[in-house]
Parts: C-alpha cells; sequence; structure tokens
C-alpha cells in the first residue's frame, strides 16, 4: 500500500468566535504528522478595538503563518458592505500568490468576512471544506453568506443530519457531506475548566455569586430596530442585576454592532459591580464563566449549541438565531423587556436542565481527521 502524502491544510480564522469553535481541530491537525498546518488570520483576530485576539492564537501555541489585514473600525451597512469587499480584494492577491500552496483549507461558518476571503478563492479553484453549513439564521444577513461559502466548497461538515440534506439541496449534490457533530463541544472534553478562585484572579469577577451570562449581538436583517432593541435588553438587564451579577461578553463586528457597545458602557456606569464587561474571555474562561453562571441570555450560537452541555437554560432573544436547531433547553422571546423577566423567572422554577445536546455527536475533531484521511488515501 503506497504510504499517503502530507496533506497541507489551511484554516480561515476571522474572530475570536471561529477559532474558539476551531480549537479541538487544529489540536487534531497539528499532532497528526500526516497534516502540514498552516493557519490565516484576519477580520477582528487584527483589531485591537477587538483585543487584538490573533495573540491568543499565538499564546495557544500555535503559529499564525498568515495575517491578511482588511477590517474597517465603523459598522454602519457601507462600512460592512465595504470591509466585505476589501477582504475579497485582500485575499484575490493573497490566493493569487498562496493558492497553490493548501491541499484543503478550512471555513467556518456564516461572517462577512470569511465570505469575503472564500469568495476570492473562487477563481483559483481553492479546495474549500466548510464546517456548519446548511444551518438557519433568519435574523441575521449571514445566513446568505454561509449558504453562499456552501455553494463555494466541495467538503462538508456538519452538525446534524438535517443539515446534510440541506447542504444536499444548496449545492445539488450528496456527496462529501459528512455528520461530525459540532466540533466546538469536543472542547468541553479538551479543556480545562478554570477554578473559581483562578477565574477571579484572572478577570475580577467572583462566580461565588450568582451570575447570569449574557451576549447581545445586533439583528443584521433589520439593523434599524438595534436601538429599540438595546432599550429593552437594558431594562431586562436592569431588572436582572437587581438578584444576579451580570456578565456581558461584547458583540462581534456586526452591523451597527456600536449601538449596543455604548448601551452596555452606559449600563456599566449606573450598575457599577453588578455588571461586568469583557471584550474577549478566550475559550478556556468563556466556558468557565458557562459552567458556573445559573443561565444564559442573549442571542448567541454559544447559546444554541454549547449550553445544554452545560445543563444551562438560555434565553434566547429575537430573531438572530431564528431557523437554527436548538434544544429543549432554550426558550425562545422576542426583544421584550417583560417577556425576558417572566421567562428568567419561570426558569428559576425548573432547576437544572436534564436534556440531551441535539449537537453533540463524540468526537468530531477525529471524525474530521479521519474522513480527510480517507479523502487523502483515495486521490493516490
Amino acid at each position: 500500500m503506497e504510504t499517503p502524502s502530507i496533506m497541507r491544510v489551511g484554516v480561515l480564522t476571522s474572530s475570536r468566535a471561529d477559532y474558539g469553535i476551531y480549537k479541538p481541530l487544529l489540536k487534531a491537525l497539528q499532532e497528526d504528522p500526516e497534516f502540514e498546518l498552516s493557519i490565516i488570520a484576519f477580520g477582528t483576530h487584527l483589531s485591537p478595538f477587538h483585543g487584538y485576539t490573533v495573540d491568543n492564537i499565538a499564546a495557544d501555541g500555535y503559529e499564525v503563518n498568515y495575517k491578511v489585514n482588511s477590517l474597517l473600525i465603523n459598522d454602519d451597512k457601507n462600512a460592512v458592505s465595504t470591509a466585505c469587499a476589501l477582504t475579497s480584494l485582500k485575499f484575490a492577491d493573497f490566493w493569487e500568490q498562496h493558492s497553490t500552496d493548501f491541499d484543503l483549507v478550512f471555513c467556518l461558518g456564516d461572517r462577512f468576512e470569511m465570505f469575503g476571503a472564500v469568495s476570492a478563492g473562487i477563481p483559483y479553484q481553492v479546495n474549500f471544506a466548510h464546517l456548519h453549513g446548511g444551518e438557519t439564521t433568519l435574523g441575521a444577513i449571514d445566513n446568505v453568506y454561509r449558504h453562499a461559502i456552501t455553494l463555494a466548497s466541495s467538503l462538508h461538515f456538519v452538525s446534524q443530519e438535517a443539515f446534510a440534506s440541506r447542504v444536499a439541496e444548496i449545492t445539488g449534490k450528496s456527496d462529501n457531506i459528512y455528520v461530525t457533530g459540532a466540533l466546538s463541544l469536543d472542547n468541553l472534553s479538551n479543556i480545562q475548566m478554570l477554578t473559581k478562585e483562578e477565574f477571579k484572579n484572572k478577570w475580577g469577577i467572583d462566580l461565588d455569586i450568582p451570575t447570569v451570562l449574557v451576549t447581545v449581538h445586533p439583528e443584521t436583517v433589520a439593523p434599524e430596530l438595534n436601538s429599540r432593541h438595546l432599550t429593552e435588553i437594558l431594562e431586562s438587564l436592569r431588572f436582572v442585576a437587581k438578584e444576579y451579577q451580570v456578565v456581558i461578553t461584547m458583540p462581534n463586528a456586526d452591523t451597527n454592532g456600536n449601538v449596543f457597545r455604548e448601551g452596555f458602557n452606559t449600563l456599566k456606569i449606573e450598575l457599577e459591580n453588578k455588571l461586568h464587561l469583557i471584550e474577549n474571555f478566550g475559550t478556556q474562561s468563556y466556558f468557565t464563566c458557562m459552567l458556573y453562571s445559573k443561565l444564559l441570555i442573549g442571542n448567541t450560537s454559544s447559546g444554541i449549541i454549547e449550553a445544554a452541555s452545560f445543563k444551562k437554560y438560555v434565553i434566547n432573544v429575537g430573531d438572530r438565531q431564528k431557523g437554527r436547531a436548538a434544544g429543549e433547553n432554550v426558550l425562545q422571546v422576542p426583544f421584550d423587556s417583560e417577556m425576558i423577566i417572566s421567562t428568567l423567572k419561570q426558569i428559576k422554577g425548573l432547576g437544572e436542565y436534564k436534556g440531551q445536546n441535539p449537537y453533540f455527536k463524540d468526537g468530531a475533531a477525529q471524525n474530521i481527521i479521519t474522513i480527510l484521511k480517507e479523502q487523502n488515501c483515495d486521490k493516490l
């Protein structure tokens, strides 16, 4: 039998969010001698405004082989559109120089930056492998970007059977689609959580105090509603803070995302030590905070995908995640402070969530590695 050649794998990472999901796969690729890993960092990773999170990648022991700087500071519609176009322009030059350096390039999810990087690679016939395709988020323009990235990719690793069927519908093909589960859930067995004392020493937050973890992103399909949404969120958090410590992770770079940033900064002045604002927890600290929190409030994918594995209930607010499959731990409410508060009271009487996580499939990263090796052998 012929010995498989080393597969040269690139990984496109544009933010703290996708990097946290990638981590189990990066570890598996780095440790396996049959793969040569290259990390391509861009987007908010290179933005001081968002914490320059490319440093976190290096701190975790990975070499950042390429940096492509293309993000704008503004967050209005024109800035997002321009940043997407600028990312595509920068990656046109990148792929011109480096498209033949990779046998396969991983892309993840649905961000406009990721779309820009991938779309520029289409004329160069870059062999993209897409993670988390086939999902639906009707409250975000990301939904369009995700399906476009699916069409640009030749290999698909999805989290559920239903999403595999959706990818087949989008691409018109049923081959090269694999159900591997949600990659981020591998982190739960691979990452050593911080103790409460370690967390307090690192962040100045005492998790012995009953805590609610909050992450709210703008609804980019209807950004003109963000000011009203912010008003409802702030009113509900004022109520939450009467009984709980509130920890807010700040929103990503999205259309009109600064509306929420400014609102949370104002609320911090009002609530003082009852509220903590975090720009970038990193995976370990974020999951540690989730582990010790009483519940989650917001509209982030981590509430949909990871929270059930921590046995946490989630108040999922608004339409940003609308259409995405969720476990019974997720309670859906509109941006309405009275309904958010009512749902909070309901959760207090439920105790710990006892159900399953529909996104879990044991060993997602290793499942992907096995498939890549089989694909590599088939080419010999």
